[in-house]
């Protein structure tokens, strides 16, 4: 079943880790092409399980870091962009794949950064499970972050 990527986005508290909310963030792709900063605490912190975050990476599910578009800046080789569905861009590096951001006209103030590709991932940690339904049957995660079902807490 095909998920509208756009419903990831919600508040949630979130948690930064080890991360001082005034430090610099940087991360970059597997070749190290292109790379990215940020600075300031993200919006949030989140694993998502939808198809279409499984299918864009390969794997039972990803961890984003919602952040304020503004604060994050890529250098090097821009990011390659693949338009997903309308208004939604998926970024990635253009030369070893690495995905790497999730941007929706929806959501125009924000950038969902892939907390993988940290420079420092264990300087951020999730709070929550999103579209937790769309689960892999054989994923198993044991934490006691809440599970939601969709992209709200309805």
């Amino acid at each position: 079943m095909a998920v509208n990527i756009q419903l990831l986005l919600f508040r949630k508290p979130w948690s930064m880790g080890t991360m001082n909310a005034d430090a610099e963030q940087r991360g970059h792709c597997l070749c190290g092409a292109t790379h990215y900063t940020f600075s300031g605490p993200p919006n949030w912190v989140g694993h998502c399980h939808c198809e279409s975050c499984r299918r864009q990476t390969g794997s039972a599910y990803t961890t984003y870091i919602g952040i304020p578009r503004e604060a994050v800046r890529f250098t090097g080789t821009p990011p390659a962009i693949f338009i997903s569905s309308p208004g939604v861009e998926r970024l990635f590096c253009g030369h070893c794949g690495t995905p790497l951001a999730f941007r929706s006209d929806r959501f125009a103030d924000e950038i969902h950064l892939f907390a993988a590709t940290l420079e420092e991932p264990d300087s951020v940690t999730p709070t929550h499970h999103v579209y937790w339904n769309e689960r892999l049957s054989w994923t198993v995660c044991d934490d006691e972050l809440p599970k939601h079902a969709g992209s709200s807490y309805e």
